[in-house]
């Protein structure tokens, strides 16, 4: 993941100015939080993180589907 610097907030001025850092990921779609100067959360768009997590479902769907041709063999033994 590349992490742009404008977009690294400190979790002080996170707390302090939530409204400033949500118009940062409106602006950009994400922000890093930091936390003793170390990215230790990530503030994203909820449209984005549906997205992010319909990509994750999707890769594991054709994943699943490709070792199930692979091995259908052994699958079609062990259903009988």
């Amino acid at each position: 993941m590349n992490i742009n610097t404008k977009n690294l907030v400190s979790i002080t001025e996170a707390n302090q100015n939530f409204s400033r850092v949500a118009r940062m990921v409106d602006e950009s779609g994400a922000v890093v939080i930091l936390k003793n100067n170390t990215p230790r959360y990530l503030l994203i768009e909820f449209g984005r993180a549906e997205a992010e997590q319909l990509a994750l479902d999707e890769d594991v769907l054709s994943i699943s589907k490709r070792l199930i041709a692979k091995n259908r063999e052994a699958y079609e033994v062990l259903a009988e």
